[in-house]
């Protein structure tokens, strides 16, 4: 299924770092998911309207500071492993006085999601106290997201409460849900250097979205609860695809006059960008599109 606009945009902009660009590369990338250029426009606004996007002074756009507390953990799952500490037992909460209604409901879910926490009951979200900073970091990030909650730590819960906590989240699907992403990867990348450039960036771009946005929103359960190897497995397996899907983007990017990580997974995939300029789609010229 193609992308929709807005998510091609967010996604170019989030591989930045706080680097602008220009809308002909958000066009130029939309046109390879049959995405016309009314509709990246339109998307692109809206993105404005939102804060999620900004405009500079030179007419180009990056990241907003309303899409910065996403876009920074999406930025960081490479280091996913780096956020955990050893599980003591305790819990994470989050609670809320007030029950949410209609879209203040869907935020919440979401932003729950996100954070890895689930219902112990009404009202109240858990997740394992397992992060680095505990506390001190999951405040912020849920203020961050627009909620307004109790946040505090759990201790000693009754062995029946805390049974019930530890089986909160669907731990067989989410090992299933590793194990098929893993595979997704592994096959992707051996297609990669045997398709089209403009199909392999696509490809990598749909693929790599899917494996990130399952890295980014893993509860990150601590051992007891789930071993962490299958997680560990996928890690690894997204970094080696990342590199072979930034090898695939490289000299689009750096028609626009942006960088590009060029990777040494697959050299093949580099060569043939080198090789075969008239199979990528080009950028459109400076001029044609503002």
């Amino acid at each position: 299924m193609a992308p929709k606009p807005k998510s091609i945009i967010l996604d170019l902009l989030s591989t930045l770092r706080g680097r602008s660009a220009p809308v002909r590369l958000f066009i130029a990338a939309g046109e390879m998911f049959g995405i016309d250029q009314n509709s990246t426009r339109v998307a692109l606004a809206r993105l404005c309207a939102g804060g999620l996007v900004e405009r500079d002074e030179r007419g180009a756009y990056r990241l907003g500071r309303a899409a910065e507390p996403v876009q920074s953990q999406v930025r960081s799952w490479r280091h996913t492993e780096t956020r955990l500490t050893p599980w003591h037992g305790g819990w994470i909460a989050a609670s809320f006085t007030e029950a949410p209604r209609g879209r203040e409901r869907r935020i919440q879910r979401r932003s729950m999601q996100f954070a890895g926490m689930r219902p112990l009951k009404p009202g109240l979200w858990i997740r394992p106290d397992n992060l680095v900073d505990g506390l001190a970091a999951m405040r912020p990030m849920l203020e961050q997201l627009g909620l307004r909650a109790l946040v505090f730590r759990i201790d000693g819960l009754d062995p029946a409460a805390q049974e019930r906590a530890r089986g909160l989240w669907p731990v067989e699907e989410i090992r299933a849900g590793y194990r098929e992403c893993i595979a997704e990867l592994e096959a992707s990348a051996a297609r990669l250097p045997e398709l089209p450039i403009a199909e392999a960036m696509a490809e990598s771009f749909l693929i790599g979205g899917q494996a990130i946005r399952r890295i980014v929103l893993d509860p990150l359960l601590p051992e007891p609860i789930l071993a962490a190897a299958e997680r560990r497995a996928l890690l690894a397996a997204m970094n080696q695809y990342d590199l072979a899907g930034r090898a695939c983007w490289a000299r689009f990017m750096r028609g626009f006059g942006l960088p590009a990580t060029a990777a040494p997974m697959d050299q093949r995939i580099g060569d043939r960008i080198s090789a075969t300029p008239a199979a990528l789609p080009n950028p459109i010229q400076p001029g044609a599109a503002s």
